[in-house]
């Protein structure tokens, strides 16, 4: 089969990597101009873009999508060691409330890689461009669906400014900004079927390298995240000595949009008593990176009637957009690529069957991190806004937050932030809590699991007094923080 792929960030490189070893020719369409980076630092210097700001922002490369990578992607995961990724294993995720980790077999499965976004879409795009079946064509802006007509339309193609190119498969990677749904409409075409829940967090980061390894108030090979009463704030370690610094906080509360100051993001940052320590031993090597318009969605290009075209499929962000606090995309990416590939063997000639079955994979291995994410957003949102209303910040009553609904509290069931309040003191619910959030189980079945249920149980009668509160910047301090503007 041609195979089109509409997008060549880390999504569309993936999905042509393993469309391409499968058999197919394979051509992945880039508007913007494609030039390769000499080095890592190469990448890193020319990464941000206004139209793909997620690149620049912190990233941590899950549990399972190291997994999928070395199984399916051994050469791209070589790649990211060679180039400075780090290997964060179990231990060095260990809560310091957690004093008694042994080490038990099979815990390599709960490693992490930490890098640069910029690092891993290096490695990719130099594997893409040595592989025989990818053809890589940068400058080519899609411009619509090239389709056969019927109920549902049959995409045979794509619309570029100097013409049009066949495919036999037609894939969307352009991202969360994908003009996929106008294209549709043009086609004559249903939208597709989305829900958005809130995310209801803006981003504002910044990159500094390591000035040493002695005297750091943590390890570097771990990223740290403190959901404060009124922001998140975290650090996460990368490649190559760099570390990332960030602070997040409710994208209505307009107090923070002066962070994009550096003397204010520094000034904030240090009001936080659990990774102020950081500022001493890093060397700022960027500006402040801002990120906004973030959402939960799910989109997808089946709904009750059937497929809303033929020929059509997406991955990544396309699929799913998450809170980036727990890192997900990229395993979502790989994983609705991999799904994308099976489907594409098992019904070569069927596009019906095809479009039925990637669906179905969604469901699957995609939905239920979704519905998740969607849920501790929106607990997480009511307890801030909450807060923020309480100390004058917001005005008004304080919103309801979108999401699924949340299951009726019950006995034989915990939530993400019971089993993570737990897994701060029992080894095996730590292991738990760690394959739910590096997507190696599906939440619901851990949530839901007798034996889980009844071990978070044991552990909050052992502390009823609960989990100890992340010490809070002093409301004073954050205030002539926020007013300290160069």
């Amino acid at each position: 089969m041609h195979v089109v792929i509409v997008g060549a960030g880390a999504a569309g490189l993936m999905t042509a990597l393993l469309t391409a070893r499968a058999g197919h020719r394979v051509t992945v369409l880039e508007r913007e101009r494609l030039e390769p980076a000499a080095t890592v630092e190469d990448a890193a210097g020319r990464a941000f873009r206004p139209t793909a700001p997620q690149i620049v922002q912190p990233h941590v490369l899950l549990a399972r999508y190291r997994l999928l990578l070395r199984e399916h992607l051994p050469d791209v995961h070589a790649g990211l060691l060679r180039d400075g990724a780090v290997e964060s294993r179990l231990a060095a995720q260990r809560p310091p409330t957690l004093r008694d980790l042994a080490p038990e077999p099979g815990d390599d499965r709960y490693t992490m890689l930490l890098t640069r976004r910029s690092t891993l879409d290096r490695v990719l795009d130099a594997i893409a461009r040595t592989e025989p079946g990818i053809t890589l064509r940068g400058g080519a802006t899609v411009r619509g669906l090239r389709t056969e007509g019927g109920a549902p339309p049959r995409v045979t193609g794509v619309h570029l400014d100097d013409g049009d190119l066949a495919a036999d498969v037609v894939v969307d990677a352009s991202g969360r900004r994908s003009r996929v749904d106008a294209w549709l409409a043009e086609a004559g075409a249903r939208p597709r079927r989305v829900v958005v829940a809130d995310c209801g967090l803006a981003y504002y980061s910044r990159h500094y390298r390591l000035r040493g390894t002695n005297g750091l108030p943590g390890r570097a090979d771990n990223r740290t995240i403190l959901p404060l009463d009124e922001f998140v704030a975290g650090m996460w370690g990368a490649d190559n000595g760099i570390v990332l610094l960030g602070l997040c906080p409710l994208a209505e509360d307009h107090r923070f949009r002066v962070v994009r100051d550096p003397a204010v993001f520094t000034a904030v940052f240090d009001t936080v008593p659990g990774l102020r320590g950081w500022l001493d031993v890093l060397e700022p090597v960027s500006d402040v990176f801002p990120m906004g318009g973030l959402h939960n969605t799910l989109h997808r290009l089946v709904d009750d009637t059937g497929p809303v075209a033929l020929g059509l499929h997406a991955v990544g962000d396309g699929v799913c957009t998450t809170n980036p606090t727990l890192a997900r995309g990229l395993g979502v990416a790989l994983r609705t690529a991999l799904d994308l590939v099976e489907v594409l063997a098992a019904h070569p000639r069927d596009p019906l069957a095809r479009a039925l079955a990637h669906d179905a994979a969604i469901t699957e291995g995609v939905e239920p991190f979704y519905v998740d994410q969607a849920r501790t957003d929106a607990a997480r949102l009511t307890r801030v806004r909450r807060v923020l209303h309480e100390r004058g910040v917001l005005d008004g009553r304080p919103a309801a937050p979108a999401a699924p609904p949340a299951p009726a509290p019950s006995a034989g069931r915990v939530g993400f932030d019971e089993l993570s309040a737990a897994a701060l003191f029992d080894p095996a619910l730590f292991r738990t809590a760690t394959s739910v959030r590096g997507m190696l189980a599906r939440p619901e079945d851990v949530y839901t699991d007798p034996a889980v249920v009844a071990r978070v149980r044991a552990v909050q009668a052992a502390h009823r007094s609960g989990v100890p509160a992340p010490a809070q910047p002093d409301p004073d301090r954050l205030a002539k923080a926020l007013a300290a503007r160069a």
